[in-house]
């Protein structure tokens, strides 16, 4: 977990337990949220957020507003685990 204050508020961004990542790619992610700051402090609690990165692929984030505003890493998604649906059916994701 790791707590910081932007713009007189607290700002808490964890990682869920069962996320396995390693250090380098936690502090991608970090870095990340805080360059994001203002744009992030407008979504609302229970709101969730998608972030793309081209080495580590889809990363999902949660935010909650209660008790500060925390944002909580849920999932790293590597693009080779990406589908797309389409009507003639379920195809691995092409970019």
């Amino acid at each position: 977990m790791f707590r910081f204050s932007f713009k007189g508020s607290e700002w808490i961004i964890r990682f869920s337990p069962e996320l396995q990542a390693e250090d380098e790619d936690k502090e991608a992610i970090i870095k990340s949220l805080i360059t994001l700051g203002p744009s992030l402090a407008g979504y609302s609690h229970g709101e969730s957020l998608l972030m793309f990165d081209e080495k580590m692929g889809a990363t999902i984030i949660r935010t909650e507003k209660i008790p500060s505003f925390i944002l909580t890493v849920s999932s790293i998604i590597p693009s080779n685990q990406w589908f797309s649906r389409k009507a003639n059916g379920v195809e691995p994701y092409k970019e």
